[in-house]
């Protein structure tokens, strides 16, 4: 079932989030921890870095000090694997995509950790769409995504792209669309968004799927143009791009999240605490505003929603992977 998960998570929750008001009231009432450590699987200077230092700063009611770590590597594997070892005292806290909870359950044999076991949620933090760009190697008369397509199969040596990862959600998207169009559409893995883009932009690749938001600063140069959106509904970073909905592929709304949580037995009273904290964090401004540089909506939730939202994610995906085919060594 496809829904809107800005929808979803604005409306879902009512009921638990107001079950849980006298709980959080007295999580509030606790003072600060010394050291909340927040770890992300991916480098600093990206995006899922920026997050955590942004949110990090709008913490202090929770710990006196917020210190982000990177403890990168294996796609984000290794953070959450470091995360599920740690204490649950409440003082350890993942920030990590999708991807490594709801995608890489079906296309590794052996996963170092269960991402509903092993983790406790606590709050989704934004969520973004992806979009499916061409460069110079496409003509400038192809202006959407099934004119890309019927370019590539009158092309073959074209029929291309690149994402920001093997296994990553675009890399899916692209696959997908290519079976839509009946086309030997062959993907290129890269490490990261920036380097697939740059490859496009000097030819080498004709398209590229990934986040919205990485796409944003090349748009300018007249080299790149966006196709499509994959969200349920139009980008407000890029609202002059239809959807893939829109364009005919009727099963291709996809977005992806960022979300927090610590490890697996963290006492409920302290996860609800850190909620609280966490949410009013992000519905702050500057944090809103600050996301939004990188294409990202902020949002919040429960963490009954993100625990339904990652049970959705993983029933959603796992036919998407059997139907692309996909498997990661590992």
């Amino acid at each position: 079932m496809n829904i809107d998960r800005r929808q979803w998570l604005g409306t879902a929750g009512a009921g638990a989030l107001l079950a849980s008001l006298g709980q959080q009231a007295w999580a509030q009432a606790q003072g600060p921890i010394e050291t909340l450590n927040i770890i992300t699987g991916f480098a600093a200077g990206g995006t899922s870095d920026a997050i955590c230092r942004r949110v990090g700063t709008k913490l202090s009611g929770y710990a006196k000090t917020a210190v982000v770590e990177n403890r990168t590597g294996a796609g984000g594997q290794i953070a959450i694997s470091y995360v599920k070892g740690r204490p649950a005292d409440g003082a350890t806290l993942l920030q990590t995509p999708t991807s490594m909870l709801s995608i890489y359950p079906h296309i590794y044999k052996k996963l170092p950790y269960d991402p509903v076991a092993d983790l406790a949620p606590v709050t989704v933090g934004c969520i973004f769409d992806f979009g499916f760009a061409v460069g110079p190697a496409v003509p400038a008369s192809v202006t959407t995504v099934p004119e890309f397509f019927a370019w590539a199969k009158a092309n073959p040596a074209g029929a291309n792209f690149g994402s920001p990862a093997p296994g990553s959600t675009p890399h899916f998207i692209g696959a997908l669309l290519g079976q839509h169009a009946g086309v030997d559409f062959k993907h290129a893995g890269y490490r990261g968004t920036q380097p697939a883009l740059l490859d496009m932009l000097g030819g080498n690749v004709s398209a590229v799927c990934g986040p919205v938001g990485d796409m944003l600063p090349h748009l300018a140069g007249g080299k790149m143009r966006i196709l499509g959106v994959s969200g349920a509904k139009r980008s407000r970073f890029a609202p002059q791009v239809p959807t893939l909905v829109e364009q005919g592929y009727k099963d291709m709304a996809h977005s992806e999240w960022f979300a927090f949580f610590v490890p697996a037995k963290t006492p409920a009273e302290t996860v609800q605490r850190l909620n609280g904290h966490m949410r009013k964090a992000l519905a702050t401004p500057d944090v809103v505003d600050s996301l939004a540089t990188f294409g990202l909506d902020a949002q919040s939730s429960t963490p009954a929603e993100l625990a339904a939202l990652l049970q959705s994610e993983l029933a959603k995906w796992g036919p998407i992977v059997k139907r692309v085919g996909f498997t990661a060594e590992g």
